[in-house]
């Protein structure tokens, strides 16, 4: 996710489709966001695609509680530096050799 606040534009549809690359654009590359409004009235709104596909996962119920579950166990203080799990992820497989993924 983008660490500034993105600025929301209302703009009507037929403005939008006459500058549809631009609008693509600032969404894009400054993570605006753009509500599209017919008669003045809000009809649909354009967010990058990375940012709609997180908003889709914590929608999802089964995602929510594996992220509350990983939360908590963090909290609890199991969890350790990347560092010390690369290493010994390391000396694993200099030991055993690679591991190969389940069927």
């Amino acid at each position: 996710m983008r660490s500034k606040t993105a600025s929301v534009n209302r703009i009507p549809i037929t403005e939008a489709r006459i500058n549809l690359g631009a609008v693509v654009k600032r969404v894009h590359l400054n993570g605006e966001y753009f509500i599209l409004e017919k008669d003045g009235i809000p009809i649909v709104g354009i967010m990058g695609a990375d940012e709609l596909e997180d908003y889709s996962e914590l929608r999802d119920p089964k995602i929510r509680e594996r992220i509350r579950k990983s939360h908590a166990e963090f909290i609890a203080g199991k969890s350790r530096p990347v560092a010390d799990f690369l290493s010994q992820r390391a000396a694993s497989t200099k030991e055993h050799g690679p591991r190969r993924p389940k069927a």
